[in-house]
């Protein structure tokens, strides 16, 4: 079964992920980039809305929750941890880079615990803090089990004054033991490499010229002569291609052949080449017999998500499912389980679904469990898996609020599939408005429902009469009040003072509605038009994938 949970994480891995149950760990973290990310949403003209969301804020400071990480990394028992640690706080001081780094510590000590012996970790980064990643990585995983420091190019250019173009991430390939899955996958070549090196072409197709010798004389089979050729006189030996050659005589008996009956073959099928001059034969290596290119530390051939991707989903950082494909391809095997920590908008989960993996996913918001969740239905809709952390039932709503009310509001709003949030953590941001519906009406007119979500324990007639005057200010066809507490009546009878909205042919509907959160949780549903239009990008299916299966 696959899992998606949303919390945080080391509380997540603590509880629910025993020692050595995990085959692969992927985690794109945040880089600490004193930035803020918003999730773009889509208005119903297809344009991004103004209305963003802010996912997350990519910025650390150094606070009692920072000081119990340090804390915790210290009574950890890993002593090359903890000693790395203290000299990191002993040159940076208790900063915000300082209160990252602990942050991550902790972190990748539970990591490497539910890794398997057979299993390998990838940290996606940038240069904001990958020289002190790559320390305490191989103070968790062992120096000796840094495999890669891998390139990928993320972006064409990037402008930038006084220094060279960043356009790079980082990717840190670590294991838990030398005994760890890999296999071996190919890229295809490039134009440029094509027509650099296969220069020749004959009824066959194009094809390049290399050697069929490889160094050193040998005094077996390999160094005798072959049709006058003597490789010894260069100090060199026969090196019959045998792959090339199976595919030429599948039910053959190569292993009995001499070496020089097999270049006989070779030379009767026309795959060597007797140049004019000089007498050493060369191989004619076919385009269309090569299985590509084993894959390099430098990938240039994955592009970045452009604005116009039709897999891009409006999610920050988002990565390319290719990229992941491959991560996952090299790394594991069909039945895996593999696990992604910072899982943000499901890119892992997805390329592992695809790959006939097991996969658990994690994230700190509800909002991206959400857009998971839709990402998978669009996409992958046969895929089966459990969301964990979520409110069940009202005592669930009531502990989320207290904790969080951004997180509350983002969860309520998914309770309405179509409804998209509004604004973020910053004061004022939602200029009173917490989520919107868009909608069609009779005359095709594009309109909209303004809702308002309230967690708190008491709510007033006041907040209905808010509301009011935002769908006046916004111009909005109807609104919508969501509470966890129990309405009051002035607050009903205010709500009815509004009257209703006329839609023609989808027809007519109370211009305010009030529900509670245990209306939504009991399936209860607002009346709202049909014509609801979704603000989530769609994720293209997955045409031609047989889910559980190894592509």
């Amino acid at each position: 079964m696959n899992h998606l949970y949303y919390g945080d994480n080391l509380k997540i891995m603590r509880e629910e992920f025993a020692d050595e149950s995990v085959d692969l760990v992927y985690l794109d973290p945040p880089f600490n980039s004193k930035a803020d990310y918003s999730v773009l949403f889509k208005e119903p003209t297809g344009r991004e809305s103004s209305a963003q969301v802010d996912a997350f804020e990519d910025t650390w400071h150094w606070n009692a929750e920072a000081e119990d990480a340090y804390e915790q990394v210290l009574a950890s028992g890993k002593t090359d941890v903890s000693e790395m640690l203290m000299a990191l706080m002993n040159f940076l001081r208790r900063n915000d880079m300082m209160a990252y780094l602990c942050m991550m510590a902790i972190r990748l000590i539970e990591l490497h615990r539910v890794l398997k012996p057979t299993g390998s970790l990838y940290l996606h980064c940038d240069p904001t803090a990958s020289h002190y990643l790559k320390i305490l990585l191989d103070a968790v995983f062992g120096k000796q089990n840094m495999r890669n420091e891998i390139t990928w190019k993320r972006t064409s250019a990037h402008s930038s004054a006084r220094r060279w173009g960043p356009v790079h991430d980082t990717l840190f390939f670590y294991t838990k033991s030398d005994a760890f899955t890999w296999n071996t996958v190919f890229t295809n070549y490039s134009p440029e490499y094509i027509k650099k090196f296969y220069r020749h072409e004959d009824e066959r197709g194009r094809y390049c010229l290399s050697d069929l010798t490889g160094a050193g004389p040998r005094k077996g089979e390999s160094g005798k002569p072959w049709r006058d050729v003597d490789p010894t006189t260069s100090k060199r030996h026969w090196a019959v291609p045998m792959r090339i050659l199976s595919q030429i005589c599948p039910k053959k008996d190569l292993i009995s052949l001499s070496t020089q009956e097999k270049l006989d073959i070779l030379d009767i099928q026309g795959f060597i080449h007797w140049p004019k001059r000089g007498k050493m034969p060369q191989f004619k290596r076919y385009l269309s017999m090569q299985t590509g290119l084993k894959v390099q530390d430098v990938i240039t051939d994955i592009p970045p998500l452009s604005a116009q991707a039709k897999e891009r989903l409006g999610y920050p950082t988002q990565k390319p499912v290719a990229l992941l494909e491959r991560i996952i391809a090299l790394s594991s095997n069909p039945g895996d389980l593999i696990l992604d920590p910072f899982c943000g908008c499901g890119t892992t989960v997805h390329a592992a679904e695809k790959l006939g993996r097991r996969w658990a996913g994690i994230d700190i918001t509800h909002l991206a469990v959400n857009l998971i969740s839709k990402r998978l239905e669009d996409s992958l809709p046969e895929v089966q898996y459990t969301i964990h952390g979520t409110p069940q039932d009202l005592a669930g709503a009531r502990t989320l609020a207290a904790q969080d009310k951004y997180q509350f509001q983002w969860w309520a709003l998914s309770l309405l599939p179509r409804a998209m949030p509004f604004g973020g953590k910053k004061k004022g941001a939602d200029g009173g408005r917490d989520g919107i519906i868009y909608f069609r009406s009779g005359t095709r007119k594009t309109e909209k429902i303004i809702i308002s979500v309230k967690g708190g324990e008491k709510v007033g007639v006041d907040m209905i009469r808010s509301l009011r005057a935002t769908m006046e200010r916004e111009g909005a066809a109807m609104g919508l009040f969501l509470t966890l507490a129990p309405p009051t009546g002035p607050m009903e009878t205010e709500a009815l003072s509004a009257g209703r909205y006329d839609g023609g042919s989808v027809g007519t509907f109370p211009r305010i509605q009030i529900f509670t959160i245990g209306d939504l949780l009991e399936g209860r549903e607002p009346r709202l038009p049909a014509t609801q239009l979704s603000p989530f990008r769609m994720a293209a299916r997955e045409e031609g994938v047989e889910q559980g299966s190894f592509l």
